[in-house]
Protein backbone atom coordinates (compact mmCIF):
# COMPACT_ATOMS: atom_id res chain seq x y z
CA UNK A 1 0.00 0.00 0.00
CA UNK A 2 2.90 2.11 0.56
CA UNK A 3 4.48 1.73 -2.72
CA UNK A 4 1.11 2.62 -4.15
CA UNK A 5 0.78 5.69 -2.79
CA UNK A 6 4.28 6.70 -3.43
CA UNK A 7 3.43 5.99 -7.09
CA UNK A 8 0.52 7.95 -6.94
CA UNK A 9 1.92 10.93 -6.08
CA UNK A 10 4.49 10.43 -7.99
CA UNK A 11 1.71 10.31 -11.49
CA UNK A 12 -0.19 13.43 -9.67
CA UNK A 13 2.86 15.41 -9.14
CA UNK A 14 4.24 15.03 -12.73
CA UNK A 15 0.58 15.63 -13.86
CA UNK A 16 -0.19 18.75 -12.12
CA UNK A 17 3.01 20.31 -13.21
CA UNK A 18 2.50 19.52 -16.76
CA UNK A 19 -0.88 21.50 -15.96
CA UNK A 20 0.95 24.61 -14.33
CA UNK A 21 3.55 25.22 -17.22
CA UNK A 22 -0.15 25.57 -19.77
CA UNK A 23 -1.73 28.67 -18.49
CA UNK A 24 -1.92 31.58 -16.49
CA UNK A 25 -4.70 34.55 -16.90
CA UNK A 26 -6.11 36.86 -14.25
CA UNK A 27 -9.51 36.64 -12.29
CA UNK A 28 -12.01 38.96 -13.29
CA UNK A 29 -13.30 39.77 -10.04
CA UNK A 30 -10.09 39.51 -7.94
CA UNK A 31 -7.75 41.06 -9.90
CA UNK A 32 -5.21 37.98 -8.94
CA UNK A 33 -3.34 35.28 -11.43
CA UNK A 34 -5.21 32.00 -11.48
CA UNK A 35 -4.53 29.25 -13.88
CA UNK A 36 -5.91 29.31 -16.86
CA UNK A 37 -6.56 26.64 -19.71
CA UNK A 38 -8.91 27.75 -21.72
CA UNK A 39 -8.40 31.09 -23.38
CA UNK A 40 -11.36 34.34 -23.80
CA UNK A 41 -10.77 33.54 -27.72
CA UNK A 42 -11.43 29.59 -26.82
CA UNK A 43 -14.23 30.39 -24.51
CA UNK A 44 -16.37 32.79 -26.77
CA UNK A 45 -16.27 30.52 -29.85
CA UNK A 46 -17.10 27.35 -27.41
CA UNK A 47 -20.53 29.28 -26.88
CA UNK A 48 -21.05 30.30 -30.01
CA UNK A 49 -20.57 26.90 -31.43
CA UNK A 50 -22.68 25.52 -28.39
CA UNK A 51 -25.31 27.91 -27.82
CA UNK A 52 -27.74 26.77 -30.79
CA UNK A 53 -27.60 23.40 -29.61
CA UNK A 54 -27.81 24.44 -26.24
CA UNK A 55 -31.28 26.18 -27.44
CA UNK A 56 -32.37 22.90 -29.39
CA UNK A 57 -32.00 20.76 -26.57
CA UNK A 58 -34.18 22.62 -24.07
CA UNK A 59 -37.12 22.97 -26.77
CA UNK A 60 -35.96 25.37 -29.20
CA UNK A 61 -36.20 29.35 -29.73
CA UNK A 62 -39.55 30.96 -28.05
CA UNK A 63 -40.85 32.68 -31.40
CA UNK A 64 -44.07 33.57 -30.48
CA UNK A 65 -43.91 36.80 -28.82
CA UNK A 66 -40.95 39.16 -30.31
CA UNK A 67 -42.09 41.78 -27.95
CA UNK A 68 -41.17 40.14 -24.71
CA UNK A 69 -38.06 38.46 -26.59
CA UNK A 70 -36.51 42.28 -27.38
CA UNK A 71 -37.56 42.84 -23.67
CA UNK A 72 -35.72 40.27 -22.21
CA UNK A 73 -32.50 41.12 -24.49
CA UNK A 74 -32.79 44.34 -23.09
CA UNK A 75 -32.88 43.45 -19.58
CA UNK A 76 -29.93 41.78 -20.06
CA UNK A 77 -28.28 44.27 -21.79
CA UNK A 78 -28.97 46.67 -19.08
CA UNK A 79 -26.72 44.71 -17.05
CA UNK A 80 -23.76 43.44 -19.01
CA UNK A 81 -21.62 46.86 -19.16
CA UNK A 82 -21.63 46.32 -15.66
CA UNK A 83 -19.64 42.97 -15.22
CA UNK A 84 -16.30 42.20 -14.90
CA UNK A 85 -16.17 41.35 -18.43
CA UNK A 86 -18.24 43.88 -20.54
CA UNK A 87 -16.65 43.32 -23.56
CA UNK A 88 -17.88 39.42 -23.97
CA UNK A 89 -20.58 39.05 -26.87
CA UNK A 90 -23.78 38.94 -24.55
CA UNK A 91 -27.30 37.34 -25.81
CA UNK A 92 -30.20 36.39 -24.02
CA UNK A 93 -33.00 34.40 -25.69
CA UNK A 94 -36.22 32.79 -24.52
CA UNK A 95 -36.42 29.12 -24.86
CA UNK A 96 -39.57 27.49 -25.19
CA UNK A 97 -39.51 25.06 -22.19
CA UNK A 98 -41.85 24.31 -19.32
CA UNK A 99 -39.22 23.91 -16.52
CA UNK A 100 -38.42 27.03 -14.96
CA UNK A 101 -34.56 27.16 -15.22
CA UNK A 102 -31.37 29.42 -16.87
CA UNK A 103 -28.39 29.04 -17.77
CA UNK A 104 -25.06 30.48 -19.63
CA UNK A 105 -22.52 29.05 -21.82
CA UNK A 106 -18.86 30.43 -21.61
CA UNK A 107 -18.44 33.82 -23.66
CA UNK A 108 -21.51 35.13 -22.27
CA UNK A 109 -24.59 33.21 -23.99
CA UNK A 110 -27.62 33.24 -21.78
CA UNK A 111 -30.59 31.28 -22.09
CA UNK A 112 -34.13 31.45 -19.63
CA UNK A 113 -36.79 29.00 -20.01
CA UNK A 114 -40.58 30.08 -20.60
CA UNK A 115 -41.26 28.39 -17.32
CA UNK A 116 -39.04 30.36 -15.25
CA UNK A 117 -39.81 33.70 -17.04
CA UNK A 118 -43.99 33.09 -16.38
CA UNK A 119 -42.92 32.57 -12.35
CA UNK A 120 -41.63 35.68 -11.96
CA UNK A 121 -43.01 39.15 -10.74
CA UNK A 122 -41.05 42.16 -11.67
CA UNK A 123 -38.21 43.48 -14.00
CA UNK A 124 -36.15 43.48 -11.01
CA UNK A 125 -36.47 39.76 -10.25
CA UNK A 126 -35.62 39.20 -14.11
CA UNK A 127 -32.92 41.19 -13.83
CA UNK A 128 -31.49 38.93 -10.74
CA UNK A 129 -32.02 35.84 -13.13
CA UNK A 130 -30.00 36.87 -15.82
CA UNK A 131 -27.42 39.41 -13.48
CA UNK A 132 -26.68 35.55 -11.56
CA UNK A 133 -25.96 34.10 -15.32
CA UNK A 134 -24.24 36.94 -16.74
CA UNK A 135 -21.71 36.70 -13.44
CA UNK A 136 -21.91 32.68 -14.57
CA UNK A 137 -19.94 33.73 -18.13
CA UNK A 138 -18.11 36.86 -16.47
CA UNK A 139 -16.33 35.25 -13.97
CA UNK A 140 -15.49 31.99 -16.23
CA UNK A 141 -17.90 29.49 -14.14
CA UNK A 142 -18.12 27.73 -17.31
CA UNK A 143 -14.61 28.08 -18.68
CA UNK A 144 -13.52 27.13 -15.16
CA UNK A 145 -15.84 23.80 -14.95
CA UNK A 146 -13.80 22.68 -18.64
CA UNK A 147 -10.53 23.60 -16.96
CA UNK A 148 -11.61 21.17 -13.58
CA UNK A 149 -12.84 18.39 -16.64
CA UNK A 150 -8.87 18.88 -18.36
CA UNK A 151 -7.52 18.03 -14.92
CA UNK A 152 -10.22 15.32 -14.00
CA UNK A 153 -9.47 13.60 -17.29
CA UNK A 154 -5.82 13.94 -17.36
CA UNK A 155 -5.93 12.20 -13.90
CA UNK A 156 -8.10 9.41 -15.14
CA UNK A 157 -5.59 8.91 -17.97
CA UNK A 158 -2.58 9.22 -15.51
CA UNK A 159 -4.88 6.42 -13.28
CA UNK A 160 -5.20 3.99 -15.78
CA UNK A 161 -1.53 4.06 -16.96
CA UNK A 162 -1.13 3.70 -13.12
CA UNK A 163 -3.47 0.35 -13.80
CA UNK A 164 -2.10 -0.96 -16.64
CA UNK A 165 0.96 -1.36 -15.06
CA UNK A 166 -0.15 -2.87 -11.53
CA UNK A 167 -2.30 -6.08 -11.73
CA UNK A 168 -3.59 -6.10 -8.10
CA UNK A 169 -7.16 -5.71 -7.36
CA UNK A 170 -6.65 -3.35 -4.72
CA UNK A 171 -4.46 -1.15 -6.26
CA UNK A 172 -7.21 -1.06 -8.93
CA UNK A 173 -10.30 0.27 -6.56
CA UNK A 174 -7.83 2.86 -4.84
CA UNK A 175 -6.65 4.52 -7.93
CA UNK A 176 -10.32 4.53 -9.34
CA UNK A 177 -11.62 5.64 -6.33
CA UNK A 178 -9.58 8.19 -5.53
CA UNK A 179 -10.03 9.75 -8.80
CA UNK A 180 -13.90 9.64 -8.70
CA UNK A 181 -13.76 11.18 -5.36
CA UNK A 182 -11.47 14.02 -6.42
CA UNK A 183 -13.98 14.65 -9.48
CA UNK A 184 -17.47 14.91 -7.05
CA UNK A 185 -15.03 17.06 -4.42
CA UNK A 186 -14.10 19.47 -7.36
CA UNK A 187 -17.65 19.49 -8.77
CA UNK A 188 -19.48 20.11 -5.17
CA UNK A 189 -16.77 22.89 -4.14
CA UNK A 190 -17.45 24.78 -7.37
CA UNK A 191 -21.40 24.45 -7.74
CA UNK A 192 -21.98 25.77 -3.71
CA UNK A 193 -19.40 28.49 -4.19
CA UNK A 194 -20.32 29.40 -7.92
CA UNK A 195 -23.77 30.23 -7.01
CA UNK A 196 -22.81 32.20 -3.60
CA UNK A 197 -20.43 33.99 -5.71
CA UNK A 198 -23.03 34.24 -9.04
CA UNK A 199 -25.78 35.90 -6.10
CA UNK A 200 -23.35 38.66 -4.63
CA UNK A 201 -21.99 39.90 -8.09
CA UNK A 202 -25.38 39.52 -9.63
CA UNK A 203 -26.90 41.92 -7.21
CA UNK A 204 -23.81 44.14 -7.73
CA UNK A 205 -24.59 44.45 -11.43
CA UNK A 206 -28.50 44.84 -10.62
CA UNK A 207 -27.91 48.03 -8.71
CA UNK A 208 -25.33 49.31 -11.09
CA UNK A 209 -27.88 48.91 -13.54
CA UNK A 210 -30.65 50.65 -11.71
CA UNK A 211 -32.51 47.87 -10.15
CA UNK A 212 -33.47 46.77 -6.45
CA UNK A 213 -31.58 44.24 -4.67
CA UNK A 214 -34.73 43.22 -3.23
CA UNK A 215 -35.68 41.16 -6.74
CA UNK A 216 -32.47 39.26 -5.98
CA UNK A 217 -33.80 38.20 -2.40
CA UNK A 218 -37.71 37.79 -3.93
CA UNK A 219 -35.90 34.99 -6.68
CA UNK A 220 -34.33 33.53 -3.92
CA UNK A 221 -37.74 33.05 -2.17
CA UNK A 222 -39.54 32.52 -5.23
CA UNK A 223 -37.19 29.24 -5.56
CA UNK A 224 -37.82 28.05 -2.01
CA UNK A 225 -41.40 28.34 -2.48
CA UNK A 226 -41.11 26.06 -5.61
CA UNK A 227 -38.65 23.84 -4.11
CA UNK A 228 -41.79 22.69 -2.00
CA UNK A 229 -44.00 22.47 -4.66
CA UNK A 230 -41.54 21.36 -7.96
CA UNK A 231 -42.67 17.84 -9.64
CA UNK A 232 -40.22 15.11 -10.02
CA UNK A 233 -38.97 16.55 -13.69
CA UNK A 234 -37.76 20.05 -12.13
CA UNK A 235 -35.20 18.17 -10.38
CA UNK A 236 -33.61 18.27 -13.81
CA UNK A 237 -33.76 21.58 -14.48
CA UNK A 238 -32.99 24.81 -12.44
CA UNK A 239 -32.54 22.84 -8.87
CA UNK A 240 -30.33 20.41 -10.66
CA UNK A 241 -27.61 23.36 -12.18
CA UNK A 242 -29.27 26.16 -9.32
CA UNK A 243 -29.90 24.04 -6.37
CA UNK A 244 -31.39 26.97 -3.43
CA UNK A 245 -30.95 26.60 -0.33
CA UNK A 246 -32.24 28.78 3.41
CA UNK A 247 -28.25 29.68 2.71
CA UNK A 248 -28.49 31.19 -0.17
CA UNK A 249 -31.88 33.17 0.90
CA UNK A 250 -30.02 34.56 4.01
CA UNK A 251 -26.75 35.61 2.50
CA UNK A 252 -29.21 37.75 -0.19
CA UNK A 253 -31.60 39.47 2.26
CA UNK A 254 -28.54 40.20 4.60
CA UNK A 255 -26.51 41.93 1.12
CA UNK A 256 -28.98 43.02 0.01
CA UNK A 257 -29.82 45.68 3.46
CA UNK A 258 -26.27 46.99 2.39
CA UNK A 259 -26.99 48.29 -0.90
CA UNK A 260 -29.53 50.98 -2.46
CA UNK A 261 -32.61 50.38 -3.45
CA UNK A 262 -33.59 50.99 -6.79
CA UNK A 263 -36.41 49.73 -9.59
CA UNK A 264 -38.69 47.15 -9.27
CA UNK A 265 -40.27 47.32 -12.09
CA UNK A 266 -43.66 45.37 -11.39
CA UNK A 267 -46.45 46.97 -13.85
CA UNK A 268 -43.56 46.89 -16.75
CA UNK A 269 -42.98 43.62 -16.54
CA UNK A 270 -46.55 41.81 -16.47
CA UNK A 271 -47.36 43.90 -19.34
CA UNK A 272 -44.88 42.20 -21.27
CA UNK A 273 -45.45 38.88 -19.93
CA UNK A 274 -49.38 39.33 -20.81
CA UNK A 275 -49.34 36.99 -23.84
CA UNK A 276 -47.27 34.32 -21.89
CA UNK A 277 -50.08 34.07 -18.99
CA UNK A 278 -53.04 34.11 -21.77
CA UNK A 279 -51.09 31.03 -23.32
CA UNK A 280 -50.61 29.24 -20.16
CA UNK A 281 -53.84 26.84 -19.99
CA UNK A 282 -52.46 25.81 -23.29
CA UNK A 283 -49.31 25.03 -22.02
CA UNK A 284 -50.29 23.48 -18.88
CA UNK A 285 -52.77 20.95 -21.19
CA UNK A 286 -49.32 20.45 -23.12
CA UNK A 287 -47.38 19.41 -20.05
CA UNK A 288 -50.45 17.27 -18.70
CA UNK A 289 -50.50 15.70 -22.32
CA UNK A 290 -46.89 14.72 -21.98
CA UNK A 291 -47.51 13.27 -19.02
CA UNK A 292 -50.55 10.93 -20.04
CA UNK A 293 -48.73 10.42 -23.03
CA UNK A 294 -45.82 8.55 -20.71
CA UNK A 295 -47.97 6.45 -19.25
CA UNK A 296 -49.74 5.25 -22.21
CA UNK A 297 -53.06 6.92 -21.34
CA UNK A 298 -53.23 7.78 -25.20
CA UNK A 299 -56.96 8.74 -25.39
CA UNK A 300 -56.12 11.49 -22.54
CA UNK A 301 -53.51 12.48 -24.11
CA UNK A 302 -55.28 13.07 -27.30
CA UNK A 303 -57.82 15.18 -25.55
CA UNK A 304 -55.01 17.27 -23.70
CA UNK A 305 -52.98 17.61 -27.53
CA UNK A 306 -56.50 18.82 -29.00
CA UNK A 307 -57.40 21.04 -25.92
CA UNK A 308 -53.63 22.85 -26.16
CA UNK A 309 -53.73 23.27 -30.38
CA UNK A 310 -57.44 24.79 -29.38
CA UNK A 311 -56.51 27.32 -27.09
CA UNK A 312 -53.18 28.40 -28.82
CA UNK A 313 -52.59 26.99 -32.08
CA UNK A 314 -49.89 28.71 -33.61
CA UNK A 315 -47.57 26.54 -31.13
CA UNK A 316 -45.68 23.70 -33.16
CA UNK A 317 -45.04 21.40 -29.79
CA UNK A 318 -48.74 20.82 -29.18
CA UNK A 319 -49.26 19.40 -32.79
CA UNK A 320 -45.74 17.96 -31.96
CA UNK A 321 -47.43 15.83 -28.91
CA UNK A 322 -50.29 15.00 -31.38
CA UNK A 323 -47.35 13.15 -33.94
CA UNK A 324 -45.66 11.52 -30.76
CA UNK A 325 -49.19 9.90 -29.73
CA UNK A 326 -49.67 8.56 -33.16
CA UNK A 327 -46.36 7.24 -33.88
CA UNK A 328 -46.84 5.47 -30.40
CA UNK A 329 -50.06 4.15 -31.55
CA UNK A 330 -48.22 3.00 -34.44
CA UNK A 331 -50.34 5.26 -36.95
CA UNK A 332 -47.49 6.32 -38.69
CA UNK A 333 -49.82 8.31 -41.65
CA UNK A 334 -51.01 10.47 -38.79
CA UNK A 335 -48.25 11.37 -37.12
CA UNK A 336 -46.19 12.24 -40.28
CA UNK A 337 -49.28 14.42 -40.98
CA UNK A 338 -49.08 15.82 -37.46
CA UNK A 339 -45.30 16.43 -37.35
CA UNK A 340 -45.74 18.29 -40.77
CA UNK A 341 -47.81 20.95 -39.45
CA UNK A 342 -45.32 21.20 -36.34
CA UNK A 343 -42.72 22.25 -38.53
CA UNK A 344 -44.62 24.15 -40.68
CA UNK A 345 -45.16 26.14 -37.19
CA UNK A 346 -41.53 26.44 -36.87
CA UNK A 347 -38.96 25.07 -39.08
CA UNK A 348 -36.36 25.86 -36.55
CA UNK A 349 -36.63 22.92 -34.16
CA UNK A 350 -34.67 19.81 -34.53
CA UNK A 351 -37.19 17.42 -33.31
CA UNK A 352 -39.93 17.21 -35.48
CA UNK A 353 -37.68 16.62 -38.09
CA UNK A 354 -36.12 13.71 -36.65
CA UNK A 355 -39.78 11.85 -35.31
CA UNK A 356 -41.11 12.47 -39.16
CA UNK A 357 -37.88 10.82 -40.00
CA UNK A 358 -38.29 7.83 -38.02
CA UNK A 359 -42.16 7.84 -39.25
CA UNK A 360 -40.82 7.66 -42.55
CA UNK A 361 -38.34 5.02 -42.05
CA UNK A 362 -40.97 3.18 -40.17
CA UNK A 363 -43.19 3.22 -43.38
CA UNK A 364 -40.08 2.29 -45.47
CA UNK A 365 -39.72 5.91 -47.16
CA UNK A 366 -36.34 5.74 -46.65
CA UNK A 367 -35.40 8.45 -49.17
CA UNK A 368 -38.02 11.16 -47.18
CA UNK A 369 -36.84 9.39 -43.99
CA UNK A 370 -33.11 10.41 -44.83
CA UNK A 371 -34.33 13.87 -45.82
CA UNK A 372 -36.07 14.42 -42.45
CA UNK A 373 -33.08 12.62 -40.42
CA UNK A 374 -30.46 14.87 -42.32
CA UNK A 375 -32.09 18.33 -41.66
CA UNK A 376 -32.84 16.94 -37.58
CA UNK A 377 -28.69 16.51 -37.85
CA UNK A 378 -28.56 19.91 -39.29
CA UNK A 379 -30.17 21.17 -36.62
CA UNK A 380 -28.95 19.25 -33.70
CA UNK A 381 -26.38 16.84 -34.27
CA UNK A 382 -27.28 13.50 -32.13
CA UNK A 383 -25.69 10.12 -31.74
CA UNK A 384 -29.03 8.47 -32.30
CA UNK A 385 -29.92 10.19 -35.32
CA UNK A 386 -26.72 9.83 -36.90
CA UNK A 387 -27.43 5.57 -36.09
CA UNK A 388 -30.56 6.03 -38.01
CA UNK A 389 -28.86 7.64 -41.13
CA UNK A 390 -26.70 5.10 -41.15
CA UNK A 391 -29.00 2.31 -40.74
CA UNK A 392 -30.19 2.69 -44.57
Amino acid sequence: MKKLTVCFLSLFSLLFALLLTQGCGINPATGKKEFQFVSDKKEIKMGEQNYPYGQQSSGGLFIHDAELSRYVQSVGQKLAPFSNRPNLPYEFKIVNHSVPNAWAMPGGKIVINRGLLIQLESEAELAAVLGHEITHAALRHGAKSMERAMVITASMVAANIFIQQNNNTLQKQAVLGTAALSAMLLQTKYSRNAELEADKYGMDYMVKAGYDPAGAVQLQALFMKMLDKKSPHWVEGLFASHPPSKERLKQNKAYAKTLPKGFLGKDIFQQKIAKLKKWAPAYQAFDDGLEALHKKKYTKAHELATKAILLFPNEGLFYQLRGAIFFQEKDYPKAIEAFTESIAKNPHYFYPYQQRGYCHKKMRNFKQAKLDLDKSQALFPLEETKLAIESF
